[in-house]
């Protein structure tokens, strides 16, 4: 009876097979033949939701189809990740990722619902920016090394949008290099870190470039460094950690389009080229460039995931050496 049963089943799976593959095969030709939803884990006004809306518009032309940017924020992108994660396949529900969801996340939460590698299929990034280290201007510092030397003597707190994220480990990785008495503030989200920061309840922020520079265009907080190896274009007068001296401090974000695992290759492929070709626009990169955000793809799907599972080892090593998590 058995034998019959799997005779049975390897007869049905193959008249299932051939009759399913051609209509895969059509899917991918004929993709995309409805909108495309474009899942944001944050709320709008962030750096991702501004990643989002930015190459929306212009990634639709290219595809012929409209991109709908849907928010779905929450547990810092967590619940929109996983939502991308479990939908259909079909190259209809994708997200705009970026280094917290997807390198950091599965190393600072004990429970996460999704696999970034496993139930994710990369398709590239498409934009970074570096983190900014900013002062209240009534701190007594006017660059990193007087901070520094400053935290060495007493403590100097500095915010986050929250546990866990990028911003937290940033700090972290400030605090090693500096070994002064950095304190880490988290709050419930980059609009009250930065209130907080601005009312100097806290002595400083780090965080991403974008979601600072509107406070430090009008004076309302000192920017000290952006840690990265190169200045960022929209603050050429803000030096870099290495220029000051101090130990290499890299923490830039960056941003990235996934699609859930299993999506077809041909799928994923004319996603990838669709979204260089949506990057390298000359609206697309003069937009970006006003918020401190540059272009950054990827050579290809397989370049990317070989990047994420690097991202994946440098944080998860952050994270354990410094304790940081989300819980």
């Amino acid at each position: 009876m058995l034998d019959i049963l799997k005779g049975f089943s390897a007869s049905l799976a193959t008249v299932v097979a051939a009759t399913l593959t051609p209509a895969v095969a059509w899917s991918a030709d004929a993709y995309p033949s409805k909108p495309i939803h474009l899942v944001v884990g944050f709320p709008p006004g962030g750096s991702n939701d501004i990643v989002a809306r930015l190459l929306a518009p212009k990634l639709g032309q290219i595809l012929g189809t409209s991109v709908v940017v849907e928010n779905r924020a929450g547990a810092n992108a967590i619940i929109g990740t996983e939502y991308v994660a479990r939908a259909a396949p079909d190259g209809y529900t994708i997200t705009l990722g970026s280094a917290s969801p997807l390198a950091i996340s599965p190393h600072t939460y004990s429970n996460m619902p999704y696999d970034p590698v496993k139930d994710l299929t990369g398709i590239t990034t498409v934009a970074a920016t570096a983190e900014l280290i900013a002062i209240n201007p009534k701190l007594p510092a006017r660059n990193l090394q007087e901070l520094v030397a400053l935290a060495k003597k007493q403590d100097v707190t500095l915010a986050s949008s929250g546990n866990g994220g990028l911003p937290h480990l940033a700090i972290e990785l400030f605090k090693t290099a500096s070994k002064g008495r950095i304190v880490h503030v988290p709050y419930k989200g980059a609009g009250p870190a930065m209130t907080d920061a601005v009312g100097g309840h806290v002595d400083g922020i780090i965080m991403d470039v974008p979601a600072l520079y509107t406070m430090v265009a009008e004076g309302k907080l000192r920017p000290i460094a952006v840690t990265d190896n190169h200045r960022a274009p929209v603050l050429p007068s803000v030096p870099t950690s290495v220029e000051d001296g101090m130990p290499s401090v890299l923490a830039f974000n960056w941003f990235a389009v996934m699609a859930p695992a299993k999506t077809p290759a041909p799928v994923v492929d004319k996603l990838y080229k669709a979204l260089v070709q949506t990057v390298n626009d000359s609206e697309v990169k003069a937009g970006l460039a006003k918020l401190g955000i540059e272009p950054y793809t990827q050579a290809s799907p397989q370049a990317f995931s070989a990047f994420l599972k690097t991202e994946l080892t440098r944080w998860g090593e952050v994270a354990r050496a410094s304790g940081a998590n989300a819980d």
